[in-house]
């Protein structure tokens, strides 16, 4: 294939950005699928279609973040093999994860089916909208199997070194959801089932062109149908690798959650500010969850060819390269939360509070720039179980009990209340750093034994 980039030689930094920019813009897509959604059904629909929709993509949006920590097993495994020099393993191990992604999408499509009724009631949807969002969820969960096999495909392509086709995928999506949010919901009047199935549409088309792009340029290895198999050994190692942070997504996902409850809590100007700094923030945290993801695969082939130097330099640049945003980003929000806020709300109270509570997130995308690359560099080397450990202890030891805390002190401010993020942020990179000094030492003492 020829978009595929080797990490294991020659310069860090330029293939490191260029391997993440793509990603990023990737992302940016992706978050703008949520947006648009909102945005259509807003202009075209009622209040309670307006809250089907958000209440139904959170539920959506902590399925997909259980899929794509689940991937990131095949990203790493991938990567680490191709770096060991072992290419004629990579078509064993896609095989392998084509099995078990095909079963998760079967069982997955039939649990969420089930579970609509009672996610949308667990969610404490409003009563106009509960059977709207029951709708929504169900249309998204029949395309399941396209949820699944797009972040498969972008796993595989990560853990190959090519971050462009994804973007290119991702942005024929975008333009296809956009078209069919305006077709659907507008003239068809479709509302809610139509932006629903829009989003399943596009994510068909997203998954029909990564196929075909495959089948023109190939693999950088050989693969066959005889490969689509549980073998044993890669399908253990995928779950291995994926399974601690599909879990620690989906509890920081959670954890989330029940801050926006507490939120909820201090009344209706609250509620509301922190839901559009909420959606300032996922795009803020774009830049380093980009780094993050680039680093699971530049690591992981530096990992398999015993560069481990190498890898931990790849960090160090990603730290700086992502700390420099990071500044202008937090500078924006401590200053200038207003004016961000301002792109999403019209009445002053909700743009005072959510820039009073962007102004503790700033602090938070200095330190994320940091936490995100670390995370990556140990999802490159196949530490998930403690990636898995630390984001456990950040959510529920640190950022729901310091926002609890924080709500109760009078006077109520939802930058203390905010600041449970960055204090969760703080452990987390101090457990990093224990972990990082334990490893190191352990590649120094495996020195004299591979020169041997």
């Amino acid at each position: 294939m020829k978009r595929t980039e080797s990490f294991i030689e020659g310069p860090i930094l330029g293939p490191l950005l260029r391997f993440t920019f793509p990603i990023l813009l990737a992302l940016l897509l992706q978050a703008m699928y949520g947006a648009v959604d909102l945005m259509v059904v807003g202009r075209f629909g009622q209040p309670a279609d307006v809250s089907a929709v958000s209440t139904g993509s959170q539920v959506m949006h902590t399925v997909t973040a259980l899929i794509t920590g689940l991937s990131m097993g095949a990203t790493v495994l991938l990567g680490q093999k191709l770096g060991e020099g072992k290419p004629e393993e990579g078509g064993k191990v896609l095989g392998s994860a084509i099995a078990l992604f095909a079963a998760v999408a079967l069982a997955l499509t039939a649990a969420m089916l089930c579970a609509a009724n009672p996610m949308a009631r667990l969610m404490q949807a409003p009563a106009e909208a509960f059977s709207q969002t029951v709708v929504y969820v169900r249309i998204c969960s029949g395309g399941a199997a396209f949820i699944v096999a797009y972040n498969v495909l972008g796993a595989v392509f990560r853990g190959i070194g090519d971050s462009r086709t994804p973007l290119l995928t991702v942005t024929i999506a975008c333009v296809a959801n956009i078209a069919g949010d305006l077709l659907l919901v507008g003239p068809c009047g479709l509302g809610v089932a139509g932006a629903a199935l829009a989003t399943v549409l596009a994510q068909g088309i997203s998954v029909a062109l990564s196929l075909l792009l495959i089948r023109r340029r190939g693999l950088p290895f050989a693969f066959s149908p005889q490969d689509i198999r549980f073998e044993s050994r890669h399908t253990r190692r995928i779950l291995r690798l994926g399974t601690p942070v599909a879990l620690q997504d989906v509890l920081v996902s959670v954890s989330f959650l029940a801050i926006a409850a507490i939120v909820n809590s201090l009344g209706v100007i609250a509620s509301a500010g922190v839901g559009v700094a909420e959606k300032l923030c996922g795009f803020i945290m774009l830049v380093p969850s980009s780094f993050g993801q680039s680093l699971s695969a530049f690591v992981a082939q530096n990992i398999g060819a015993e560069k481990r130097d190498r890898a931990k330099r790849a960090m160090l640049y990603g730290m700086g390269s992502s700390l420099c945003c990071g500044v202008v980003l937090a500078w924006l929000s401590f200053f200038h939360g207003d004016l961000l806020a301002g792109l999403f709300a019209r009445d002053g109270e909700v743009i005072g509070a959510a820039a009073d509570y962007l102004r503790a997130y700033a602090i938070d995308t200095l330190l994320t720039s940091i936490l995100f690359c670390f995370m990556g560099y140990f999802n490159g080397r196949g530490n998930t179980a403690f990636l898995m450990v630390q984001g456990i202890v950040g959510a529920f030891l640190v950022r729901i009990p310091v926002s609890l805390f924080m709500s109760r002190l009078e006077p109520v401010s939802l930058f203390r209340v905010g600041l449970a993020t960055p204090c969760s942020t703080t452990v987390q990179i101090l457990l990093f750093l224990g972990c990082y000094a334990v490893t190191a030492a352990g590649d120094r003492g495996m020195e004299p034994a591979r020169r041997k």
